[in-house]
């Protein structure tokens, strides 16, 4: 694996989608976490198929050999008429990925971004410079809290987010202070916001401390581009794969995370209906293909 020291893991997105809920209902937690354990994953991301009990997910995750890495948390420090009981919720969120021992606190502001049920539509409208500035204090306030724990606050720019571009990610980092504010690289994220993933990786590699690799097929981004369809749809018509299986080149990505030593978790991503693309298998090809360029570096 080259300089790389990287620990593989799989979300267990890939199984039971956090959004949709009609993707994956039917896999229990013992499925999804025995087949991820199967084919020679060592963690995954919380799933809403898993117990909220720590005694009860400590025995789970341990039946199987496996790590609880992180659990997304949305956060709407943008508005500071709700500073207090996001900041609690955050804490109590922070709370429990430390009883599972987790270092990891995937957060992204859901702030201004505002759903029209009536056409499935929506909207995300800018963030002002004030809400900028209540949204960067919010995050340093966090990411204290991460650090007095011994976590790290890893924010993720994700689709159909105020920060989702090229230039919003920029301002996010050139706001933040780096020993609080760490980046969640997400290659399928990066290209689906209309960044060079490899660009970005090179631009802010001293601020990554957690990966997310996931792929993208073009056509479907170029439709849901063309047709303005919501991220939500766009997932549905199959945007995104797991690496290897889309439109980027991961090869100078992972010559990268080798060259400059990357220590840490990998994580595969692949929002995708698991009734028509089998989740199981998506994963097995996903990690025998990041294998084979970490083994043609070395």
């Amino acid at each position: 694996m080259g300089k790389m020291s990287v620990k593989y893991g799989i979300s267990a997105i890939n199984w039971v989608n956090e959004d949709i809920k009609e993707y994956g209902y039917h896999y229990t937690a013992d499925q999804v976490l025995e087949e991820i354990s199967s084919l020679g994953y060592e963690g995954t991301e919380f799933s809403r198929t898993f117990p909220r009990d720590t005694v009860a997910l400590k025995k789970l995750m341990g039946a199987y050999g496996m790590e609880l890495t992180s659990q997304w948390k949305s956060v709407r420090f943008a508005d500071p008429s709700l500073r207090t009981e996001e900041m609690a919720a955050f804490r109590a969120h922070a709370d429990f990925l430390k009883a599972m021992g987790c270092r990891y606190v995937v957060t992204c502001e859901a702030g201004n971004t505002v759903e029209h049920p009536a056409d499935d539509t929506v909207e995300v409208i800018p963030l002002s410079d004030a809400q900028w500035q209540h949204l960067v204090d919010g995050l340093h306030e966090a990411g204290r809290y991460c650090q007095e724990n011994g976590m790290q606050l890893v924010y993720h720019f994700h689709g159909e987010t105020v920060v989702e571009s090229r230039e919003e990610i920029a301002r996010l980092m050139a706001s933040t202070d780096p020993e609080l504010v760490h980046m969640l690289y997400d290659s399928g994220h990066a290209y689906y916001g209309g960044s060079d993933p490899l660009q970005l990786l090179n631009d802010y590699y001293d601020r990554i401390r957690y990966i997310h690799l996931k792929d993208v097929r073009d056509d479907v981004l170029q439709r849901k581009r063309h047709s303005g369809v919501r991220f939500r749809t766009a997932v549905r018509e199959g945007i995104f794969t797991v690496p290897g299986d889309g439109c980027i080149d991961f090869r100078p990505i992972m010559e990268q995370l080798s060259h400059r030593g990357y220590e840490g978790w990998i994580i595969v991503e692949a929002e995708q209906n698991p009734d028509d693309a089998a989740p199981m298998e998506y994963a097995r090809q996903a990690k025998a293909y990041l294998e084979q360029l970490a083994a043609d570096l070395a």
